[in-house]
């Protein structure tokens, strides 16, 4: 039986203090979920539930898995990228008396899987995943329990394009809301909270300045888009790559150099992908590059960069920094991974993921979501369902008054004119 987090550590309770430290900074930032939490508090409405968890545990994570804990849930939760755990942060989880912890970082996959087993172990009612594996495992391995599954939720770009695919082939056996495609999240997290975290991370980890460098996007998405706007906001020179004719017209007005990856990998220094695709940067581009590049992913699962093509070709491999490892061609040239190819925003030793207020939107839709599939999910068939637009006008409108701003509302003549057909010129 795989053991808790609390189990695994020499000084579980140290780990804790310092994990208590770090979650109750985050959650004096996220006034979003602490406005839910007082509301889930009062009325308990996961109360009898129980919600299995595959998220990147640090502090945002925990204060979303403690929010839903608090509203009477019984919460089981694990990791969804073997580097993405903060150990301390998941000790503090795991000594809540509603939630157990499972996630731990740096596990190989035996134990990564383990852990997503023994949540599956928990029975879920509800599901919150962040790329879906958690999803995939029950449907693969365990679908007696689909049944008595409510429905889920869904963190991330990759995990929605995995469930759309699923849903397409008719695979997909329990109603999902795709989180990551409504605006609360993808305008703010995607944009904002990858573009911030990826480079800060990367800065961190090498102590490098981006000014004067040439930074190559892959992708131009909801998250390239902001990479490349930070990147260039830090005065990069800043590439982008892409395989969708209307965004690389976009990249290319909003005034950044296009080209195919191959020509921008003789001419980058730092090259992060954001595509949630596989082979987005290969050997050809490898044999071009200059000394001393920066390869990062910002995507999702650590396929982005062909890292079995780049270890062909290396004579030799060395660690010049802790999270940064050097793979030394046999003409010199070093190209330096960060985090083993694996999420640069959250799997390097420094790594602390999104801003706070960033993740708050992004957590506090989920948290209405899970509360929308207590009270209403048997109004939902199986299949990838769009978050009800009052949700997240619902989740806006919390956040702007926990800001102390204030926006206008139509008038009846106006909404009157909006909804008529008949009103011209």
């Amino acid at each position: 039986m795989t053991a808790t987090i609390s189990e695994r550590l020499a000084d579980p309770a140290s780990a804790r203090e310092a994990g208590r430290q770090k979650v109750d900074w985050a959650r004096e930032h996220m006034p979003i979920l602490e406005s839910l939490r007082e509301e889930f508090r009062a009325e308990e409405p996961f109360a009898g539930e129980r919600i299995g968890m595959a998220m990147h545990v640090e502090a945002k994570t925990a204060v979303l898995a403690e929010t839903l804990a608090d509203g009477g849930a019984e919460v089981a939760i694990t990791g969804c990228n073997p580097l993405s755990t903060h150990d301390d942060v998941s000790a503090a989880l795991d000594a809540h008396e509603n939630v157990t912890s499972y996630a731990e970082r740096g596990v190989d996959d035996e134990a990564y899987y383990a852990a997503m087993e023994a949540v599956i172990g928990h029975e879920p009612t509800i599901t919150v995943d962040d790329g879906m594996d958690l999803i995939a495992a029950i449907h693969e391995d365990h679908p007696e329990l689909i049944d008595t599954i409510v429905g889920g939720c869904e963190e991330t770009t990759t995990g929605v394009h995995r469930l759309r695919a699923m849903d397409d082939d008719g695979a997909l056996r329990y109603p999902v809301f795709a989180v990551n495609d409504t605006p609360m999240k993808r305008l703010f997290d995607n944009v904002h909270g990858t573009g911030e975290s990826s480079l800060a991370s990367i800065a961190m980890t090498t102590n490098l300045s981006y000014a004067g460098k040439t930074v190559v996007v892959g992708g131009y998405g909801d998250c390239g888009r902001g990479v490349a706007k930070k990147a260039s906001g830090q005065n990069a020179r800043v590439v982008v790559t892409e395989v969708d004719a209307r965004r690389a017209l976009e990249a290319h007005m909003e005034g950044y150099e296009v080209m195919p990856m191959h020509e921008a990998a003789k001419e980058g220094d730092v090259f992060i992908t954001t595509t949630g695709n596989r082979d987005i940067i290969t050997k050809a581009d490898f044999e071009v590059m200059g000394d001393g590049v920066l390869l990062a992913n910002a995507g999702h699962f650590d396929v982005e960069i062909d890292l079995d093509a780049l270890d062909d070709l290396a004579a030799d491999r060395y660690e010049p920094r802790d999270g940064v490892e050097a793979y030394v061609m046999p003409d010199g040239r070093e190209l330096n991974v960060l985090a083993e190819g694996r999420l640069v925003n959250l799997a390097t030793p420094v790594a602390l993921g999104h801003p706070v207020e960033v993740m708050d939107q992004s957590f506090g839709v989920q948290a209405v979501c899970v509360r929308e599939l207590v009270e209403s999910g048997d109004e939902y068939a199986a299949g990838v369902h769009d978050v009800p637009d009052e949700l997240d006008r619902e989740v806006a409108e919390v956040k702007l008054d926990a800001e102390g701003v204030a926006f206008d509302d139509l008038s009846d003549e106006q909404r009157e004119y909006m909804e008529s057909w008949q009103h011209g010129t």
